[in-house]
């Protein structure tokens, strides 16, 4: 069969040797060919649904279900860890939702979107999080799943639990997941669907293989702080930080949600629960176990092993690979897809690939060369002090603005021009950027991990609250330079129930087609 010229573009695209197809492929078994652009409404093809359903799915890992004993580890009994974890939980998706709407109306994901507030230009603090956060959560879900694959097997075989039986599993697992990053949207979302089915149905079991060892009355140990209250508000916002470090990631799959088929509050309760379940149910399940262990103070994927019965073992190790698969590819493509928006001749493939060399280089370094998993652990907690105040500004933006946001106007960056109305001051709005580095400055101050203490850490008792008082610190100076220095009156909708405005007579300046329609459909 001999291809066109078409066709044979079409081939060429994904790897960066040609512009930005006419027509996008986003189909499970095939590699997706849009990038950060717009994602054109006849493309936009996914529902609130499939975001309920991912945001369930990625959560079903031994990276993720590992935060389940943290609150067994820090001496809480069972019924205050399940409360923690849900108070926790639920704060953190409620704030995680609404993020989802960014994408939803600019059809791009997070980071690209946040343009809107940051500047075109200053929207690079969302990239590097993204990318950090990132090559975090990827490497932290291999070394788990690696670790319980090779233990298991030990138990059941009788291998060795060498490095280098280890260094093979990290090598099994890290390839399935550069694949389905490589593919794309589709193929990300169908394994994350996949987990419901099958890491779902077998941590289920779990429950039962684990429950004649169980005590619902077990009572914890020693408490990590000085009481009950002070150990148990750290548990809870040690769980509910994990759904809040998702918000520079949601956006990559709400940008092919439509804005004139579904509606904004279908798609934040969509991924508060569906981030709500499926946090709630790995981290419970986590605690469940290691409530039953011998020495909870044992690293998780140890004591979880060591304490199962034998015919659980197979399904562990299952779990152990299928589940990396969702929350690897997940970190992964987010990770492709930003860092192609800031090199412009570098398309989303390539620059996946880019960014998986390094992270199982990484993954690699740091586990035989450097033991570098707790500091790792430790790192993604202080980014959070970063982050929480990028994504409380990206809301109150959001809301300041009255949901209008040009599609057009934040992609300037992206195709290497000047200006537009997200420009500000050299492309950046430092209105937004200067609250953010106050914010982080001061949610340093507070952090309370194994690798860095802040010198006001031990202020409420030794929980850290860093990213609760990064956020509000930020949110706060704002909101407070919104009304002392107004933005421009062109990022404004005349409609806009904003907090400050100033408006010129007549219409604001004309925006994309797309941004006209989505914004009467919310006013209506």
């Amino acid at each position: 069969m001999v291809r066109g010229r078409g066709e044979k573009r079409r081939v060429l695209e994904p790897f960066g040797l040609r512009g930005i197809p006419e027509s996008g492929i986003d189909r499970v078994g095939q590699i997706e060919t849009r990038g950060v652009e717009p994602i054109p409404e006849a493309e936009r093809h996914s529902s609130p649904l499939n975001l309920f359903f991912i945001f369930i799915g990625l959560e079903l890992t031994f990276g993720v279900i590992v935060v389940g004993w943290i609150p067994i580890a820090f001496g809480l009994g069972w019924w205050s860890s399940v409360t923690a974890i849900l108070v926790g939980v639920a704060v953190g998706s409620l704030v995680l939702g609404p993020m989802s709407l960014l994408g939803r109306r600019t059809a791009t994901n997070g980071a690209v979107s946040s343009g809107a507030f940051y500047g075109v230009v200053g929207r690079i603090v969302g990239s590097v999080l993204a990318l950090l956060i990132a090559i975090g959560f990827y490497a932290l879900t291999v070394w788990t799943a690696g670790q319980v694959a090779v233990e298991g097997a030990h138990r059941l075989l009788g291998t060795p639990n060498s490095d280098a039986l280890l260094a093979v599993g990290y090598a099994l697992v890290a390839a399935v997941t550069v694949v389905i990053a490589i593919f794309g949207h589709a193929n990300v979302l169908a394994a994350n669907k996949l987990m419901l089915p099958t890491s779902g149905v077998l941590l289920v079991a779990g429950f039962v293989a684990f429950g004649s060892k169980f005590d619902a009355g077990y009572h914890g140990g020693q408490y990590l702080l000085s009481g009950f209250w002070p150990t148990w508000i750290l548990a809870a916002v040690s769980t509910g930080a994990v759904a809040v470090e998702y918000g520079p990631f949601v956006n990559d799959y709400s940008r092919y949600v439509s804005p004139k088929r579904w509606s904004s509050r279908s798609l934040v309760v969509a991924v508060s629960a569906g981030s709500f379940i499926g946090l709630s149910f790995a981290f419970i399940f986590g605690a469940f176990t290691a409530s039953t262990f011998s020495n909870v103070a044992a690293p998780y994927a140890e004591g979880l092993v060591a304490g199962a019965p034998t015919w659980y073992l197979v399904p562990l190790m299952l779990i152990a690979i299928l589940g990396s698969f969702g929350q690897g590819g997940t970190a992964l493509y987010g990770t492709g897809l930003d860092f192609s928006s800031l090199i412009p001749f570098l398309r989303r493939v390539p620059a996946t690939l880019v960014l998986s060399t390094i992270g199982v280089i990484f993954i690699y370094l740091g586990t035989f060369v450097f033991n570098a998993v707790d500091t790792v652990n430790a790192f993604i907690l202080i980014l959070l002090a970063f982050t929480a105040p990028w994504v409380v500004i990206n809301l109150l933006g959001y809301w300041q603005r009255g949901g209008f946001l040009s599609t057009d106007a934040v992609q300037v960056f992206n195709r290497g021009e000047r200006g537009g109305i997200y420009w500000f001051h050299h492309g950046a709005n430092w209105r937004a950027l200067l609250p953010w580095a106050i914010g982080g400055g001061v949610g340093m101050l507070f952090v309370n991990t194994t690798s860095y203490v802040g010198p006001l850490a031990s202020s409420f008792g030794g929980v850290d609250i860093s990213f609760i008082l990064a956020a509000a610190t930020a949110g706060i100076l704002y909101l407070l330079l919104l009304v002392a220095f107004p933005e421009p009156e062109e990022v404004y909708p005349e409609s806009a129930p904003g907090l400050v405005m100033t408006r010129r007579a007549g219409r604001v300046a004309q925006v994309a087609t797309l941004d006209a329609e989505a914004v009467g459909k919310e006013s209506a």
